[in-house]
């Protein structure tokens, strides 16, 4: 197992007999699971948000990039179609 280090937190009434309450349903062998797990989907949402963040910012650079101009769908058909066939 990894290195762990021992905290003690403290939550309101409300949220420890939600914790509680999904350990007794049998959701989580103890409400030390129940935080990790919700520490761990934190984790994924703060990497969400940096994804989000790198999207936005491509995104941007390439509006600022220029105007592509107006595009024919028989074009970028065609386009699409040599390109397959040059792959083979």
């Amino acid at each position: 197992m990894a290195d762990v280090e021992r905290m003690t937190v403290v939550f309101p009434e409300p949220l420890a007999g939600q914790l509680r309450a999904a350990v007794e349903a049998g959701e989580y062998a103890s409400t030390s699971e129940a935080v990790l797990d919700a520490v761990r989907v934190w984790g994924r949402r703060a990497l969400r948000q940096r994804e989000i963040e790198m999207l936005r910012r491509a995104r941007d650079e390439g509006k600022a990039s220029g105007s592509a101009g107006p595009l024919k769908i028989a074009d970028v058909i065609a386009e699409a179609k040599a390109e397959r066939v040059l792959k083979g």
